[in-house]
């Protein structure tokens, strides 16, 4: 039999391709995801590494005690630290951490990462470019991209703004002071030693790291208490015994709760605490790749109802010759068994090649991660695409291989194109369907209530099993509906000629077949559709909820050194470059200062005013009546900032170093302000007016985010700060349209597959009719009409099933929305015509090649040759 199946399949070598390229696809899914996320990890790994140098053991927080980077309490301090060091076989011992410099060079400033120069240069992770690394407390060495933003190289100066102790200290110095503490930050000049590299993106997720000196570093990270460290490296001297070393440092530090291992451990330690996101993603997209399966498992099993079908006489006269049942369906197992392994051996070739030239692309690219130059195979990567691919295709072939056994020896001796109509579902299916259908759609509505009611996890988790269990009862039952709906379609159509009719006829002879070739198109374009509708709602719910909350689209804020301070003033030059900017309708200068509020008793030393001109405030404001009533003697307040200060007063105080004016209040429902004053007090009561953010206007909500880049890149450089509206709008959109392209890119898969089995449904239907169509070629019907008939099938199939799914998909979408965004927006229904369109477009364009083959195969057949019997 071995022989036989192997003989077989090199007859059957067309239809085993079809099939293979559906298994191949799936497996290719499987592999390429299992190797990039064994990718991820590895860079991971390298990148958490690198930062210990060539450390060989690693200090830290104990499992379980609190994690990795844990609060101090799993620390070691300095008298700790410096026992390590002296330690034999410790060469060096330094901390593994970082901190943030605000650093400005004229208009241009930046937080930048910062690290100490290490004891050993074998510990330090970076590289120098040029220059050299920092020796004095007052140098610096700036990564290149940080040096050219401040716009300074090796020997220019730049200003460091700190609130460390010693800085405080030197500045009493000078001022004859006694001061030692400060909430204004103090300047210090910083001289640029040299330009640094990260060539292992050691800390390239915090935007690269600079270097001072150990002095300068422990001032700034630790400036008003004793250093404490989380993570420390150490560096052994050559031939030193790492066991022993080890033990040492462990009796160290056992009673902080921390422990000793080496550079690798740690960092796969690191690995497993940091990419809990990574795992969860992993099997986000293998959920896609199992769908994608799923749909290649019905491709499969159509495609070797077609291969039995085509052999009915060969398993006839193989009965005849004393074959038994089980010989005949270990025959048709074992030829999917090997289909299955050698498809998916091809796929995770594919998958492998696919991701090998991803990481060398991304190799080209500055990402926040070192990308190995090759990837490598992990037991996992290479075993499960196989496992999973061979599996699937053989669970496919259960059914056909049951058909073959069923093949009587009389079989041998009639005709083997004899059409055989297979009946649809029986009762017992129905009822499952029905109750599968129901359960659903009460979970659904369900979890819409729970989820209204403030209860989104549990209307959540009820809407997504309600979701599911439904669409089980949809593809169960839709051997009894989706024949008919085809049927009804092709009989409406049936005016356009006979062609139409034949094909309408044709779909309904083999509901089973017609309703699992129509299910695997179903699966992928109902996802697809649910997650745009889905998309859209969500696009259009969020940002009406967003236009209600926020009255101001974007605000460009100065920044405020420290709590308690002012606001720094923005420059003319900048609040003109925005105002200028195409997609901005209007912009309005605010000051806010801190001035001394009073209201009905109650008082707040620091309170934050806006002082604006109404004219050009209401103009850049997307409801400008809440500035009604704002005038020389009145102040707008907040609802909630009356409800919670001004307790039933209708006045309010305010008082800055000019003065104080008692003003007459107008609560207005405003978000984002509490008290707005006119320009005219504003100069009443403080002596600087200068705007220290502005409002702006807009031209076009829905091309939001191309003029918030626009701003962003106006003030790049500078410690200017941009929020609103319209950035959250467009940060959403971002989010939602990378999420939906994904999502559809990767169901796509599915449809590809889907649609090879359009093909081999017409392909079975070519078969079966074999002796009708050579009669219907005898009298009078071309081979023009013969190959129309198969396309406008398979355009019913691919289109039908298109449209059920957008539909299936509308209500799934629907009630997705309703249930994750229910609880805290106005969920309003909005269609993406356009994308629903093109999937039912695209859907019947690929049925209509999937009929050219079969087309093809039909019309080329001789009617004399095919109204012969065997």
């Amino acid at each position: 039999m071995f022989a036989l199946t192997f003989a077989q399949m090199r007859r059957s070598i067309g239809r085993l391709a079809a099939a293979g390229v559906a298994i191949a696809i799936g497996t290719a899914f499987v592999a390429a995801t299992l190797l990039a996320s064994d990718v991820l990890k590895r860079a991971s790994y390298d990148s958490i590494a690198a930062q210990y140098g060539q450390a060989e053991l690693v200090v830290r927080a104990a499992s379980g005690a609190g994690g990795y980077g844990d609060a101090t309490s799993f620390a070691a301090d300095e008298a700790q630290l410096d026992q390590m060091r002296q330690i034999d076989g410790v060469e060096a011992a330094d901390p593994v951490e970082s901190t943030y410099l605000q650093l400005q060079n004229g208009a241009r400033s930046l937080y930048q990462a910062t690290i100490a120069v290490p004891s050993s240069p074998k510990l330090q992770p970076l590289t120098l470019v040029s220059g050299t690394f920092p020796a004095s407390s007052d140098e610096i060495a700036l990564p290149a991209d940080a040096a050219e933003l401040l716009g300074v190289a090796p020997g220019d100066t730049l200003t460091d703004l700190s609130w460390g102790p010693s800085a405080v200290e030197s500045k009493s110095a000078v001022d004859g002071e006694s001061t030692t503490a400060s909430d204004e930050p103090v300047e210090t000049t910083l001289t640029v030693s040299g330009i640094v590299d990260d060539p292992f993106k050691a800390y390239a997720m915090q935007g690269g790291a600079a270097v001072v000196t150990a002095d300068t570093f422990t001032d700034r990270r630790w400036p008003d208490s004793d250093p404490l460290h989380v993570d420390i490296a150490v560096l052994l001297e050559a031939g030193a015994d790492e066991s022993a070393v080890s033990s040492a440092i462990q009796a160290v530090v056992a009673d902080q709760g921390m422990t000793v291992e080496t550079k690798d451990a740690a960092a796969e330690s690191s690995i497993n605490a940091v990419t809990g996101d990574q795992q969860v993603f992993t099997l986000t997209i293998l959920s896609f790749a199992a769908i994608a399966l799923l749909v290649a498992a019905l491709v499969i099993s159509n495609t070797f109802q077609v291969i039995v079908a085509q052999r009915t006489r060969t398993l006839a006269l193989l009965r005849c010759v004393g074959a038994k049942k089980s010989q005949l369906r270990q025959s048709v197992v074992l030829e999917a068994a090997t289909l299955g392994l050698v498809s998916s051996a091809i796929g995770l070739a594919v998958g492998s090649a696919f991701v090998q030239i991803a990481v060398m692309v991304l190799g080209r690219v500055d990402l926040d991660i070192p990308v190995p130059s090759r990837i490598s195979f992990s037991a996992a990567a290479v075993v499960w695409p196989l496992v999973v691919g061979t599996l699937v295709t053989v669970l496919a072939s259960l059914v056909p291989a049951r058909a073959a056994t069923r093949v009587a020896p009389l079989e041998a001796l009639r005709p083997s194109d004899a059409p055989s109509a297979t009946a649809g579902g029986g009762r017992v299916r129905l009822v499952f369907t029905l109750l599968l259908v129901l359960g659903g759609a009460l979970l659904m509505v369900g979890g819409i209530a729970a989820s209204q009611n403030g209860q989104v996890e549990v209307g959540l988790l009820a809407g997504v099993l309600g979701g599911a269990t439904s669409f089980v009862g949809v593809l169960l039952g839709a051997v009894f509906w989706v024949p008919k709906i085809v049927g009804a379609v092709g009989r409406m159509l049936s005016s356009a000629g006979p062609s139409t009719q034949l094909a309408a006829a044709n779909i309904t002879r083999n509901p089973r077949r017609t309703a699992a070739t129509s299910s695997a198109l179903l699966i992928g374009v109902t996802l697809v559709a649910m997650m745009s509708v889905g998309a859209s709602t969500a696009r259009g719910s969020l940002s009406s909820t967003l236009d209600g909350t926020y009255n101001v689209d974007v605000q460009v804020q100065g920044q405020a050194w420290s709590a308690g301070t002012d606001v720094e003033p923005l420059s003319p030059t900048l609040i003109s470059e925005v105002s200028s900017l195409d997609g901005v309708a209007a912009v309005a200068p605010i000051t806010e200062v801190l001035v001394r509020t009073e209201s009905g008793g109650a008082s707040a030393d620091q309170d934050t005013v806006q002082v604006v001109d109404p004219a050009s405030a209401r103009a850049a404001l997307r409801d400008p009546s809440v500035l009604d009533g704002l005038d020389g003697t009145h102040a707008v307040v907040s609802t909630s900032y009356a409800d919670y200060f001004l307790g039933g007063s209708s006045t309010i105080t305010v008082e800055g170093d000019l003065g104080e004016v008692t003003l007459d209040v107008v609560v207005r429902d405003i978000s984002g302000m509490n008290v707005v004053v006119d320009s005219s007090v504003g100069e009443q009561i403080v002596s600087s007016t200068a705007p220290t953010s502005v409002w702006v206007k807009v031209t076009d909500l829905d091309d939001a985010g191309s003029t918030v880049n626009e701003i962003r890149d106006a003030v790049s450089g500078t410690s200017v700060g941009v929020a609103g509206a319209a950035v959250e709008r467009a940060t959403m959109q971002q989010a939602i349209d990378t999420i939906l392209a994904v999502v559809v890119g990767l169901l796509a898969i599915a449809v590809v597959i889907a649609l090879i089995g359009v093909a081999n449904t017409l392909s079975l239907s070519v078969l079966e009719r074999r002796r009708e169509s050579a009669t219907l070629r005898a009298i009078g019907l071309s081979k023009r009409q013969l190959r129309s008939t198969l396309a406008q099938e398979g355009m019913l199939i691919a289109g039908v099933g298109a449209v059920l799914g957008v539909a299936l998909g509308l209500l799934y979408g629907w009630v997705g929305s309703l249930v994750v965004l229910g609880g805290f927006a106005d969920v309003s229904l909005t269609m993406p015509f356009g994308t629903l369109g093109l999937v039912v477009l695209v859907a019947v364009a690929a049925g209509l090649l999937a009929s050219i083959v079969p087309g093809r195969s039909a019309a080329k057949t001789s009617p004399v040759e095919a109204l012969a019997v065997d």
